[in-house]
């Protein structure tokens, strides 16, 4: 059997060599490093079709929650992380209406503040919802993310910079709990080091702060 499918195989060699030959760019093993060597000297045509990027689009379906009117979203990544952060919309009580790149959302019916660990744990970015509920609401819990381990990209800085606009934020039993009574309020924050998901969770937060 071994020796039938070995010349099977090889009958299919110069076929596989023709297709090979047409390909515009070829895969080349160089000494410090691989690389794909394009093969020019051809007219390009045609059309594409560019979706939004997923870690833009993360950020705008979480800022979401601070309204309470209908918003539509169009041109998202059909990806898992969309549809993730769409069904935590709906488990805290939001309405969403989602066909693969438009999303219309309507938060105005959100009746909870607590991101369960079951969705938040499937998905990092569903930390974003921390700033936009407790701007909001001025309380939430959400579930220490998943997605990484929690020591290689720590959100101590999420919480020092939203304790800056006056929140009184805790860790227990695996949630992050925070509550502004009064409202937050502006600060100017200087963060310890880079922090994207930090920054985006905070200028989500200022949105609705006082001063």
């Amino acid at each position: 059997y071994i020796i039938m499918l070995m010349l099977y195989i090889i009958s299919f060699l110069p076929t596989l060599n023709e297709s090979l030959d047409k390909i515009p760019f070829k895969y080349v093993k160089g000494e410090k490093m691989d690389y794909l060597e394009i093969v020019g000297g051809k007219k390009l045509s045609g059309s594409v079709t560019i979706s939004g990027a997923k870690n833009a689009a993360l950020p705008i379906i979480a800022a979401t929650i601070l309204s309470d009117r209908e918003v539509t979203l169009t041109n998202l990544p059909n990806v898992v992380d969309i549809r993730t952060l769409l069904k935590l919309l709906t488990m805290l009580g939001g309405k969403v209406d989602h066909k693969e790149t438009v999303a219309h959302i309507n938060n105005s019916s959100i009746t909870s503040t607590k991101a369960v660990y079951e969705i938040v744990s499937q998905m990092r970015a569903s930390i974003l919802v921390l700033g936009p509920l407790l701007a909001r609401f001025g309380e939430c819990e959400v579930s220490l993310p998943g997605g990484c381990a929690i020591g290689q990209r720590p959100i101590d800085l999420h919480l020092k910079a939203l304790e800056e606009m006056g929140a009184h934020i805790e860790i227990k039993g695996g949630y992050v709990r925070a509550e502004a009574p009064n409202g937050l309020q502006g600060a100017k924050i200087i963060f310890d080091k880079i922090t994207v998901g930090g920054t985006e969770n905070v200028v989500m937060a200022a949105a609705l702060a006082k001063g």
